[in-house]
């Protein structure tokens, strides 16, 4: 295995089990979103039986399952998917992007969600976009 196979391989496995954990959370209900730091209002609308934070919830997942099979691709994996060039990039803005305005809010407004859920999901997004970001340079 390659340095950039390595490195999108645990890209992947990183956005892999932030898919478990969201399913975790749609399955499981309020206890799993206020643990894993939700914001009140998710976690009052998961105990009322609500749709909606299944359903951000579920969005959210499709996307990180999407990015886990382009890290899969790019690293090789599994068979090339349309548009990795442009692709990946965009993840590693996204991540690092949420990553970074994560640590402001966190920082000025941590709001329902708290200081702790800002600079842990912040700290999160910010070593998966390093993740991408080495594969995809090793790899390019």
């Amino acid at each position: 295995m390659d340095d950039a196979a390595f490195w999108l391989l645990l890209a992947a496995i990183g956005t892999a089990l932030a898919v478990l954990l969201h399913i975790g959370c749609i399955l499981f209900g309020a206890p799993w979103y206020a643990f894993f730091g939700a914001g009140q209002r998710m976690v009052r609308l998961a105990r009322a039986g609500r749709a909606e934070p299944a359903l951000i919830t579920a969005a959210i997942t499709v996307v990180l399952a999407g990015w886990t099979l382009y890290a899969l691709s790019a690293g090789g994996w599994v068979r090339p998917l349309p548009g990795t060039r442009a692709v990946l990039p965009g993840i590693i803005a996204v991540l690092g992007g949420r990553g970074v305005a994560g640590l402001v809010i966190g920082r000025w407004r941590p709001g329902y969600n708290g200081v702790r859920f800002w600079y842990a999901s912040s700290a999160v997004c910010l070593g998966l976009a390093g993740m991408y970001a080495a594969g995809t340079a090793l790899a390019w």
